[in-house]
Formats: structure tokens, C-alpha cells, sequence
């Protein structure tokens, strides 16, 4: 009686096609390995020889992931997580963070804040491998692209845990240079005969101001007009600080100037709603030791950065 069929991928395959993926080289996944570049090479041979694809194109000195690789590394990264996340969840390795940690966050903000906080991150947890990827809007929360997003404003989602990690003002403002040509606002109505710099982001309606005076007060939406808008936060501010016109921003991003003078905020009575900041992410990731060191960890370096500020 014939043996059964070895299996076409293995976790061992997962974890080595990984290692060899980042090494950028076959000799290089050789030395890390303690192998000979033959070994690694006739390995990878046999995975495609069962699998009957080319996952690597390779030369003496370079290689590259054919679509196929490409497909056959994302789902090896995702499998590897799940397999570190139920080991913690079994009370294995509960207490050190490691594994692979996929965050997202919005262009600005990630830059000035979340970049700086995962740099720390990863001097006090070098068991956990980091990848930020930045984008405009937050993706999608039904795909498995992400292990945290930092994002504004809770998920309208259920499924997903959303902790709000730091509290995040909206402040209208304006130079004083555009504030002595133009007068300064004294009641919301004022906005409509303003110039105001838009920021396209999100599914926020565009070009609609809702203001409420104090906790309290009823509502005023106003329609603000503007001849220059962006879907970058940062060039918005950058444009009020030379003078063309009002902009709506978060407080995190525009308090320096604030206190230097260099902005003015318009309208201290009235509120704009919050965008507080959250972390997202899965339910399943919920009792993960990465996940939650690293929703802690940037939830502690927020407070203390807002403490400064205030």
C-alpha cells in the first residue's frame, strides 16, 4: 500500500519562506539559517516542485516574489499570527510580547505622532516586528489587513474593539495676518462671509460646519466656503499659517502654534465635534500580548503628551 501524499505546504514552509523572503537573498537566508545557499535553494525547489508554481524568481545574487509568492507570503504572515495569537491565548508567552504587529494610521497624525510612540515601542518590545503603513482614510474594517488602527471618531462596527485612547478637540483658527484683512469672526453666521480651507477627509460631509455653543447648546450648521482645499491636514494648516483663511483642525496638530501666536482660535464659545482618538482592532486580538502592550503603550505615551501640552 502506497504511502500518503506529503502535504503541499507545511507551517515549516510558512515560517521559512518568511525568513527567506526578508532576507532579500538566498545566500543571505543561507547564513542566517546556518545552511549552505544549496540547501535553502533545493528547499524552495521542493516547495514549488509540490505547490507546481514559481514563488521566487532568483538569480546568483538577487531575487524577487512572483505574484504567486506574493500571495503565498501574505497568507503565511496572517497564518503565523494566528498561530503566535492562539499560543498566548493558551497562556503561552502570555506576559513578552512578540510576533508580527500591523498598525495603520492617518497620513499626519501617524507621522508626527504614531511613528515617534512605535520607536519606543520597539526599543522596550524587540520581540515584536512593526509595519505602519499610513493612509488618508482608514481601510475598510472587514478585511485582515490590520492588527490596530489608530483612527479619529469611534467605528460605526460592532464586530471590531474600539478603545478610545486620548481625548481630541476640533478648533477653529486663523492667522493674525488674515484675521487684520479679514475682521475677526464674533458668532458661527460670520463663517459664511470667511474664506475657509477645506480638508477632504474621510466621509465627513465637506464644506459643512456644525458648531454648538457650550455642552448644551442647540446645533448650528453652517455652510463655509472656501478657495482652496486639500485632503491633507498638515497643507491646511500650513495655508492658515500664511494667511489665506480659517481652518478646522485638531487640536494635537495646531497647539504649538497656538501658543507661539502664530494662530488665532476663532469662536472659543462654540464646539465643534470631537474626533477623539481610537484604537481598533479585532475581537480575536483582544487577549494578544502585542496587541494589547502596544494599545497600552500608546494610550500611556498620548496621556503624557497631552499633559505637556496642558
Amino acid at each position: 500500500m502506497s504511502s500518503a501524499a506529503s502535504p503541499a505546504i507545511s507551517p515549516a514552509d510558512l515560517g521559512f519562506f518568511t525568513l527567506l523572503s526578508s532576507s532579500g537573498s538566498l545566500s543571505a537566508a543561507a547564513r542566517e539559517q546556518g545552511l549552505t545557499t544549496a540547501a535553502v535553494s533545493k528547499r524552495l525547489a521542493q516547495m514549488e516542485a509540490r505547490l507546481g508554481l514559481t514563488l521566487i524568481n532568483r538569480t546568483t545574487r538577487r531575487m524577487s516574489l512572483t505574484a504567486e509568492g506574493e500571495v503565498y507570503l501574505e497568507h503565511a504572515q496572517r497564518i503565523l499570527g494566528e498561530l503566535q495569537d492562539m499560543e498566548q491565548l493558551l497562556g503561552q508567552s502570555k506576559s513578552t510580547p512578540r510576533g508580527l504587529l500591523r498598525v495603520n494610521a492617518t497620513l499626519g497624525f501617524g507621522r508626527s505622532h504614531v511613528a515617534p510612540v512605535i520607536s519606543r515601542f520597539a526599543r522596550k518590545y524587540p520581540q515584536v516586528e512593526v509595519r505602519l503603513q499610513l493612509s488618508v482614510d482608514p481601510p475598510p474594517l472587514t478585511e485582515d489587513a490590520f492588527d490596530v488602527c489608530i483612527r479619529f471618531g469611534p467605528p460605526p462596527d460592532a464586530r471590531v474593539i474600539a478603545r478610545m485612547i486620548a481625548p481630541n478637540r476640533r478648533l477653529l483658527c486663523a492667522s493674525p495676518a488674515y484675521l487684520a484683512r479679514h475682521g475677526e469672526p464674533r458668532v458661527p453666521a460670520d463663517l459664511a462671509s470667511h474664506n475657509f480651507i477645506g480638508i477632504r477627509q474621510g466621509e465627513e460631509a465637506y464644506g459643512v460646519l456644525r458648531l454648538t455653543r457650550g455642552r448644551a447648546g442647540k446645533p448650528e450648521n453652517i455652510k463655509a466656503r472656501g478657495t482652496m482645499a486639500t485632503n491633507d491636514g498638515e497643507i491646511a494648516v500650513s495655508w492658515a499659517l500664511d494667511g489665506h483663511g480659517i481652518v478646522l483642525r485638531a487640536e494635537w496638530d495646531i497647539e504649538r502654534y497656538l501658543r507661539n501666536g502664530r494662530l488665532v482660535q476663532l469662536l472659543p464659545q462654540y464646539n465643534a465635534p470631537n474626533a477623539d482618538l481610537y484604537a481598533v482592532y479585532p475581537q480575536r486580538h483582544q487577549g494578544t500580548a502585542r496587541v494589547r502592550a502596544f494599545v497600552d503603550f500608546v494610550a500611556l505615551s498620548l496621556a503624557r503628551n497631552i499633559a505637556r501640552v496642558q
